[in-house]
């Protein structure tokens, strides 16, 4: 490949991690916690700020209202709740903007909600509605190749493929639950160099050892890995000189 490739690093935030603001010079996206799964008006705050001042394009991180389980564990809840959930979360988060001068550029679903979106196709299109309805110039981001970027184009919403650099991937494409072993890279330079082979390869090395082929918009740091600011700074490195 000739040429420069842009590629957009986003990472969760507000979420309770001390980091947030050492975090935020080295992405280019932020998702904050709209104080469901995480956060409160208050971090919300903080980050929008943070974000401001580091020219860091602003999304808001809806998830389920069950912070026992950190927004992990999947509900089963009927469409009509989920669209609404996914409504009242953005909705705060754009209030909140606005009374700083700023405005939302995407939306991205946290932990199981996310999850479920991506091999849901109902699911995927009630959060794509309620995004789209609030405000169709968002970008929705969702699991390269799943269901969810798929129901944002289908009704005309602007969507980004996202890749993530810390977890592993299955022989279908889909993330490695983190209740199994081996779901998270622990070792920066494995994940470094899984990051650079999507984005520039198209392809991510699965546990089974084949290669799955991805499209790479945006890579999915998370803010509240151990080590995180180190692996930030290397993966910001990494991208910068590829």
């Amino acid at each position: 490949m000739t040429g420069s490739l842009l590629i957009d690093l986003n990472c969760d935030l507000g979420e309770g991690s001390p980091h947030d603001a050492e975090l935020m010079p080295l992405i280019t996206s932020a998702n904050i916690a709209c104080g469901a799964h995480a956060g409160d008006e208050a971090t919300m705050r903080q980050c929008i700020a943070l974000a401001l001042r580091h020219g860091v394009a602003i999304g808001a991180h809806p998830g389920y209202a069950d912070r026992d389980y950190f927004g992990r564990r999947e509900l089963d809840l009927p469409l009509p709740d989920v669209f609404q959930l996914v409504q009242d979360q953005v909705r705060l988060l754009q209030a909140l903007a606005a009374a700083q001068g700023a405005t939302l550029s995407h939306v991205k679903p946290h932990g199981a909600l996310y999850n479920q979106s991506a091999r849901d196709p109902l699911l995927a299109t009630a959060i794509a509605e309620a995004v789209q309805q609030l405000d169709s110039s968002l970008v929705l981001f969702g699991l390269a190749g799943s269901e969810l970027p798929r129901a944002a184009r289908a009704i005309g919403l602007r969507a980004a493929e996202e890749v993530f650099a810390d977890r592993t991937y299955r022989a279908d494409g889909s993330l490695t639950s983190r209740n199994l072993p081996g779901a998270l890279i622990e070792d920066p330079a494995e994940a470094c160099a899984q990051v650079l082979r999507m984005t520039r390869e198209g392809v991510v090395r699965t546990l089974d050892g084949t290669d799955f082929p991805v499209h790479a918009d945006t890579v999915c740091l998370h803010g509240e890995s151990v080590g995180v600011v180190a692996f930030a700074l290397r993966l910001h490195d990494a991208l910068r000189k590829a």
